[in-house]
């Protein structure tokens, strides 16, 4: 599963070989991060593809975060990122995957049940 992760992890973040030595610790870090978040009873194959998109988008939003790609070319066309909100473009990743994994985990945060006010 962890290289289809990278491999996922490239084409979300449109990094190439140069991002591929920072992306394959933030793959297997997201992928940690998510079994780790798995729901009592739930299997990494209950999740279908849904767990390597989210862990490959995870990756794709740490490397944002950190710098990442501005832009990048496949065949006829380009897409520039600019160098806009990185923090935004990560946060969308990151919502992107959250989505994803939303049926398998538990939520993420702080949660206080029968706490009086």
């Amino acid at each position: 599963m962890r290289e289809r992760i990278l491999e996922l992890a490239l084409a979300a973040s449109g990094g190439g070989e140069a991002e591929r030595a920072l992306l394959e610790p933030l793959c297997a870090a997201a992928e940690a991060a998510w079994l780790g978040r798995l729901r009592e009873g739930v299997t990494a194959a209950d999740c279908g593809e849904a767990l390597p998109c989210a862990a490959a988008l995870t990756a794709a939003a740490d490397l944002a975060a950190a710098g990442g790609v501005a832009s990048f070319s496949a065949g006829d066309i380009s897409v520039n990122l600019g160098g806009g909100d990185r923090a935004g473009r990560a946060a969308c990743l990151r919502q992107a995957a959250e989505g994803l994994m939303e049926p398998f985990v538990r939520a993420a945060g702080l949660w206080a049940q029968g706490v009086e006010g």
